[in-house]
């Protein structure tokens, strides 16, 4: 570390090194700066506040007499790790106070649906892949580009959605941009204000709060229910609705298709209604046929179709796509058309030759047979003990839905699992409504992220909890 900011301004009468003891104390006892950290030198940090070295020797002095701060030969002063004291600390105060919070302890398993295998990534074909592309100093990539994606990498989109999932468009039709919220926004700004949007409960909690926050008034509707009553559909006077039929989040219920012939009939009733088909966890199925896309059977150019690369490569890649129906892409055109794309030049290019090459299906299959042993494994686990009441969402996505026969609530089940290293929610945190009726609690178990072993970890735990007197 060259540098550390310490205001010495106003008038405060404390001696100036007592100043600098302090600030670099609840620094240190904040986390703000961590533990094997290295100070600037007593010369340096002189210099940058204005004050003698002998003024910072003394802070330093007393930061390492109370064991802040350690001080190696010809190196240097670096910060000390002190955070069993100061956990130690604030629980005993906690203690002496009466106050009954618990302490919430490290994760050691995380049941979270929305996690990812990160072990098994490709790393030397991406990395292979990373070096052909920036090999040449091509200096075109470090410009702008199109404003809706490269259109190569649109084009192998475009190949790869017709294939696998059935849908129906042109390059010139597909949207980039970093990430499904940055999308959802864009598409309100293209559909314009005031609009009522009709969507799941339990639903997506990411798009409900996207589309809430964009002024859009959010009707939520019980789940499965969409499409199966077009006269309650009328009544709520919606002109948008918001779907994931392939793989409902989080239940994991697939739409019938009549149900979705009736959603259709629903959006070409009036101009200007549209289905947002998020087509969440559509690679992951275990059993069956894959689900074609809503988009693939509409002929009047009703739906509007959402994807991403975060499940299927990584999240941090932040690539989603974006499919309009010719009207809305003009529309796009006149409205959107200078926008910058978000997703940098570099990054769409070397995903485009992970798909032009083959690799983004390799890899896709691989993890497919992976998550799938999970899965099974999961569901063998779950049989024969005594908690679990009942098991649904299974045979596709990253994570089973499991009733919990407990006389605790599922608040306190997920709360005390929190406290003994396990995270994991409960259906109620996906409940748009906020007020999810008073049920047996229903837990969401991801697999994606874990090892058989730290699964069997987790449920052991769970165990334990569940069966003892509460």
């Amino acid at each position: 570390m060259q540098e550390l900011m310490i205001d010495l301004q106003g008038g405060e009468k404390a001696p100036l090194y007592e100043r600098i003891y302090r600030h670099i104390r609840e620094e240190i006892v904040s986390g703000r700066l961590e533990r094997g950290e290295k100070l600037p030198s007593t010369r340096l940090l002189a210099r940058n506040i204005s004050v003698s070295r002998s003024t910072v020797e003394l802070a330093y002095g007393q930061l390492l007499a109370e064991g802040y701060i350690q001080a190696e030969p010809c190196r240097g002063f670096y910060v000390c790790d002190v955070r069993e004291l100061y956990r130690s600390d604030r629980t005993e105060s906690r203690s002496a106070s009466g106050t009954a919070e618990r302490e919430e302890s490290p994760c050691i398993v995380d049941f979270s649906p929305y996690l990812v295998d990160t072990e098994h990534f490709p790393y030397n074909v991406w990395r292979k892949l990373s070096k052909r592309v920036l090999q040449d100093d091509r200096e075109e990539l470090l410009l702008a580009g199109d404003g809706q994606g490269e259109v190569s990498l649109r084009r192998e989109i475009m190949r790869y959605l017709h294939r696998a999932r059935g849908v129906n468009c042109r390059e010139s039709e597909i949207i980039l941009g970093a990430g499904n919220e940055y999308l959802e926004i864009l598409l309100a700004q293209l559909l314009g204000p005031g609009r009522t949007l009709l969507m799941e409960n339990p639903g997506y909690p990411q798009a409900f709060y996207t589309f809430s926050g964009m002024g859009y008034t959010v009707a939520p509707v019980p789940a499965g229910t969409l499409g199966s009553d077009r006269e309650a559909m009328r009544t709520a006077r919606a002109d948008l609705a918001y779907v994931m039929p392939s793989h409902q989040f989080p239940l994991g219920n697939i739409m019938p298709l009549g149900q979705r012939a009736e959603l259709l009939k629903w959006a070409m009733e009036e101009e200007g209604r549209y289905l947002i088909e998020d087509d969440h966890d559509s690679e992951y199925r275990y059993r069956g046929k894959p689900i074609p896309s809503l988009q693939g059977i509409d002929r009047g150019g009703r739906v509007i179709y959402l994807g991403t690369f975060s499940k299927s490569i990584a999240p941090s890649l932040r690539i989603s796509y974006l499919v309009l129906p010719p009207e809305l892409m003009e529309r796009y055109r006149q409205v959107c058309g200078f926008y910058t794309t978000t997703v940098p030049r570099v990054q769409q290019e070397i995903l485009y030759e992970f798909l032009a090459g083959g690799h983004f299906e390799r890899h896709l299959n691989r993890m497919r047979g992976l998550y799938r042993s999970r899965h099974d494994f999961l569901l063998g686990e779950l049989k024969g003990r005594r908690w679990v009441r009942r098991v649904s969402g299974e045979h596709a996505g990253l994570h089973l839905l499991v009733e919990a026969d407990t006389a605790l609530t599922e608040q306190e089940l997920c709360a005390r699992a929190r406290a003994r290293g396990v995270r994991i929610s409960g259906l109620g945190a996906y409940d748009l409504t906020g007020n999810r009726e008073n049920g047996r609690p229903t837990l969401l178990i991801g697999y994606g992220s874990l090892r058989e072993d730290e699964i069997c970890q987790g449920l052991r735990i769970l165990d334990e909890i569940i069966e003892q007197r509460p």
